[in-house]
């Protein structure tokens, strides 16, 4: 519909307003036209008679003028302030700390934002916050970023060199993410009293008490034994800093041992069955053929059949599982099978070892076949190489059968090993192939050439019968991304066998969110028996173990490690490195004219950096007040799922394992949330060789190209966070950003609209509210539809379930506001100042944009601090108290109004058929504004129906809900005989009554109102009743 002139500037301000409030105008009052529409044609100005909403909220969401001016406000002084001046229970939410190594990525983002939408809840709430950010410091990848950047490698510098370099960058570190995590909105004082670090000397020392404790409860010992080995790192790992990959390519060997006919213990059947054979093979497939040279015995299972197959290519007897015969044809060829016997019989026999048939290797005894469950029949030969050197399970088996001693000292010379702690062959594996050969291996690494040149050693001496590539799940250094291997090496360990019951008692009072989560922690628990604790590295806190040199006896017990951690308490923790060993042996140990320095040396080694972080519930242990009726140091920790593995165990396990003996072992959390990965837009794994990393930092700021990557703020990526499922892996790109850029305008259009019609808090100054009786049906509507919302998201948060908050909130916004909003501009902006109807409205307005505020206040602060500064009218934006200062007070459940809810179900059931019809007109050019029409209802000549009533009883509100000029009720008789211009009908069932209900859209019967625009004016008249009313007022 094309307007005259005098009315072009004021149609551009009612469209912003009416059919698109994202468009609205920031300078309503020059938008105001001259009207002029009367019968005689005479001037006048109505301008100053529209209440036009005013504000100063900006129509888009500028990051540098929107957020920058209350980050403070709403997050360094406003946690002081919570601190000092809030009444509530005291809610403590334990930081786990992120590494202190490089820029933030999404997944710190994610983690922080979901601890603070948690944080700040409970501050408008009204707790008391608790909440110390910490950094973890030591470890691996801050040494080697400092080895890199000093261009050295750990042997040619100092112990103290590498650590001073270490504490300078991990301080530089903390330091830049320090200001990026602020950057994200977060409410904290990053004060150094207020934050801790796994490097600060009183956390060391805690770390140090508990390792004291745990020692005195006797679950700290040192054995030889396989661990997991990173090469890549040099040093120990525990399972929480493995990472599995799927597609690792190994080479896979299969050998044939030769059956010692000499044997002692073989069986009578088999002696009977191997008579008069001189060539009696077993057949062992491997993926690890660099551990061939370790072999101390091969398993079979004790329940499988294996078959005794005679090959008709050289006439040798060749022995393999019966279940696997099928599956090695090709390497096996031809066949002819002679016997089956079982396992068991198998077991007590010999074999000749691997390389004897050198002619300069050592002599050595032949190796026993042992019986093993965990040999099966699925791949393989049926028949298992075992070095208890390179694996778990063949340690543990081969101890349990008395074949190798347990040796807490030192190296077991029982236990073959001949790699080094570099990954390579060393020169002992002379001593089983003979030196002619083994200068083919010394030096290399067994995960590189090393095994190339174990294949061609094993083809070479004819035993090779196949090697196959393949593909399959191995474990990686989580922290170097570089395979590692199983190694015997003399490592330090934290028992976990008599304090696993009690941890995996302890969680079952714990709260899990999501719900599965408790089932990976407690099996995570339950599968281990020992934590490997040490590790051989400088920049971490120090094993206070002395060793006797005469004996490499390693000696930690109470006396030594009380005695040391007195040293180390009054002159630091680096003084370990830097002191003399003289002055860290105890009393007990010294002996009158012993050179000290000669008989005893200091550890070398560190700590795993998971005990570092997993002491962190110390620091709550010291600083929260006393509270005997509080279970838990810390209500609520949130980390990632990889957490399982490490943080969430290392915690509970250092907190059991130095409980006080007699006690009943608490968790040191109440509530684990655990949130997923967040990947890229078609779910892949983030990753700088994939190209697709999508960074916080550049959310918040933007790219270089500010088109491609808009500068979206620290409310647009927590609302993301609050958007997406984080319990599960989530999502980010570009896409996913720009919609929910469209939700934050939807939400803040909305409160910019009802902050304007507010005139931003002025009008609410003297403003006589409404009681509910006053209301409208749908004012009542609107109030019952927020309390509904503010329930939700009270429960919704109380239960960590972001999206539902924000999904109910969005709802709210985009169908109940934009309904109301739609049929309240006619009253706000033409209906009396003092109105009972636009003061009703008003009344509504403001208890929904503080209601609005409050559930936005978690996810979107910046947006709820400017709304809060507006309507408390100050001029400075760092001026004023913080949103979160007034406590979120819910609405009274009188709001809540079933019988209100049904009635306006109805008659927006009734509305639809009239918006259909109106779009008709609309369609064929007839009306532009459904101003432009009016609506009649023709009821049935018999039969009642409560729809009916419904519609008599709100009769003067239906034109405020259709948005049309006029509403009637009438009966077919009454129509009249005078037709309108034009004419629309449907019709709609009416429940309880067998007729329906006529509903006709037609043309206006009086003029349009000059003022309002309403088609309400009678010729005669300049403007409608109404505004002839208001004006004269």
């Amino acid at each position: 519909m094309r307007f005259p002139q005098p009315y072009r500037a004021l149609a551009r301000c009612l469209q912003i307003w009416t059919r698109n409030p994202d468009l609205s105008c920031q300078k309503f009052s020059t938008c105001t036209p001259v009207l002029s529409r009367s019968p005689t044609n005479h001037t006048k100005s109505y301008s100053d008679t529209l209440l036009l909403p005013k504000t100063e909220l900006p129509l888009r969401n500028d990051p540098a003028k929107c957020e920058a001016p209350f980050r403070k406000k709403s997050g360094e002084d406003l946690y002081r302030w919570q601190w000092q001046n809030a009444g509530g229970p005291l809610f403590v939410l334990h930081d786990g700390p992120p590494y202190a190594n490089g820029n933030l990525h999404m997944g710190h983002a994610m983690n922080k934002i979901i601890k603070d939408i948690i944080n700040r809840f409970h501050v408008i709430w009204g707790r008391k916050v608790h909440y110390l950010p910490g950094w973890d410091c030591h470890g691996l990848p801050i040494e080697n970023k400092v080895l890199q950047k000093l261009g050295k490698d750990q042997l040619s510098l100092s112990p103290k060199a590498i650590r001073v370099a270490a504490k300078e960058y991990a301080e530089q570190e903390v330091a830049r993410q320090k200001e990026e995590f602020s950057q994200f909105g977060i409410m904290a004082d990053w004060s150094k009293e207020t934050t801790y670090r796994t490097m600060d000397h009183d956390y060391e020392m805690r770390q140090l008490h508990v390792f004291k404790k745990m020692v005195e409860a006797g679950l700290i010992y040192r054995n030889y034994r396989p661990v997991h080995y990173s090469p890549s790192s040099r040093s120990a790992l525990a399972e929480a800093e493995l990472t599995y990959k799927d597609d690792h390519l190994s080479h896979s060997v299969y050998v044939s041992f030769t059956v010692d006919i000499k044997s002692e213990g073989m069986s009578n059947i088999l002696r009977e069955l191997f008579d008069g054979h001189t060539q009696i093979h077993l057949l062992v497939w491997t993926t690890t053929p660099w551990t061939l040279t370790a072999n101390m015995g091969i398993a079979v299972h004790s329940e499988l059949d294996y078959s005794v197959l005679r090959q008709k290519k050289h006439g040798n007897l060749l022995i393999v599982g019966a279940d696997r015969v099928l599956d090695l044809q090709e390497i096996i060829g031809e066949y002819e099978e002679v016997a089956k016997v079982s396992g068991s019989e198998l077991v007590g026999t010999t074999y000749l070892p691997l390389f004897s048939r050198h002619a300069d290797a050592p002599s050595t005894s032949s190796l026993p076949i042992v019986p093993s469950a965990h040999v099966t029949s699925d791949s393989g030969t049926g028949l298992v190489h075992c070095a208890p050197a390179h694996g778990a399970e063949d340690y543990t088996l081969f101890r349990s059968l008395g074949l190798i001693p347990n040796v807490p000292q030192g190296d077991n010379d029982t236990i073959l090993c001949h790699v080094n702690q570099e990954g390579k062959f060393t020169s002992k594996v002379a001593d089983v192939i003979g030196e002619s050969t083994a200068h083919h291996l010394i030096g290399k690494e067994v995960l590189g050439e090393g095994a190339k040149a174990m294949s061609t050693l094993l083809s070479d001496m004819g035993v090779l019968a196949k090697i196959q590539k393949i593909k399959h799940r191995y474990p990686y250094d989580w922290k170097t991304d570089k395979p590692i291997i199983m190694l015997a090496t003399s490592q330090w360990f934290a028992d976990l066998t008599s304090i696993k019951e009690s941890a995996v008692a302890s969680l079952e009072e714990v709260v899990f969110f999501p719900l599965h989560s408790r089932n990976r922690l407690d099996a995570f628990v339950r599968s281990r028996s020992e934590w490997c604790i040490s590790r051989q590295r400088v920049w971490g806190v120090p094993i206070p173990a002395l060793y006797h040199v005469p004996t490499d006896a390693a000696i930690l017990d109470s006396q030594s490690v009380d005695h040391i951690l007195t040293i180390l308490q009054e002159k630091g923790v680096d003084y370990w490195w830097d002191g003399p060993v003289e002055e860290f042996v105890p009393p007990h140990l010294r002996k009158e004219g012993e050179n000290l320095s000669e008989v005893y040396r200091k550890g070398t080694d560190t700590m795993d950096v998971w005990f570092d972080s997993g002491t962190s519930w110390t620091m709550l242990q010291e600083s929260l007040p006393k509270d005997a009726n509080r279970q838990f140091y810390a209500d609520v920790c949130v980390e990632g799922s990889d957490q399982h593995r490490g943080w969430f165990q290392s915690q509970l396990l250092t907190a059991i394992g130095t409980a006080e003996q007699g006690s009943t072992p608490s968790s040191p959390y109440g509530t684990l949330i655990t949130h997923g990965m967040v990947l890229d837009p078609v779910g892949k794994k983030m990753s700088k060789s994939l190209g697709n990393i999508v960074s916080p930092m550049t959310i918040l700021h933007g790219g270089k190209d500010k088109k491609k990557e808009p500068a979206y703020g620290a409310d647009i990526l927590r609302l993301w966070v609050a958007t997406v499922e984080y319990w599960r892996d989530a999502a980010i790109g570009s896409l996913i950003l720009v919609q929910c850029s469209e939700s934050m305008r939807k939400i803040r259009n909305s409160a910019r609209f009802m902050l304007g019609n507010l005139n931003d808090g002025k009008d609410l100054v003297n403003l006589q509210r409404v009681s509910r009786s006053e209301m409208s049906l749908l004012d009542k509507y609107v109030m019952h539809e927020l309390q509904k919302v503010e329930s939700v998201a009270l429960e919704a948060y109380s239960s960590y379930n972001f999206p539902k908050v924000v999904n109910a909130l969005s709802n709210f916004v985009n169908i109940t506001l934009s309904l109301y909003f739609g049929a309240i501009k006619d009253c706000l902006y033409t209906s009396g100042k003092e109105s009972v109807e636009r003061r009703a409205v008003q009344t509504v307005l403001e208890q929904t944009i503080n209601t609005m505020t409050s559930i936005i206040a978690p996810i979107l602060p910046h947006l709820a601090e400017e709304i809060y500064h507006i309507l408390q009218q100050h001029e400075d934006k760092a001026e004023g108290a913080s949103v979160f200062t007034k406590k979120w007070s819910p609405l009274p459940a009188e709001w809540e109004d079933a019988l209100v809810e049904k009635d306006m179900n109805e008659l927006l059931r009734v509305r639809a058929v009239v918006l259909s019809l109106l779009e008709n007109a609309r369609e064929q050019k007839l009306i532009g504004s459904s101003l432009e029409a009016e609506v009649e209802f023709v009821v049935p000549n018999e039969g009642d129906s409560p729809t009916l009533e419904l519609l008599r009883r709100e009769g003067d509100f239906l034109e405020t809900l259709f948005i049309v000029s006029a509403v009637s009720l009438t009966d077919e008789g009454s129509l009249g005989t005078s037709s309108p211009k034009w004419l629309f009908t449907d019709s709609i069932s009416l429940p309880g009554c067998e007729e329906e209900l006529g509903v006709r859209v037609l043309s206006p019967k009086l003029s349009k109102c000059p003022r309002c625009w309403t088609f309400t004016r009678h010729e005669d008249e300049t403007l409608c009743k109404r505004c002839s009313l208001v004006v004269e007022n």
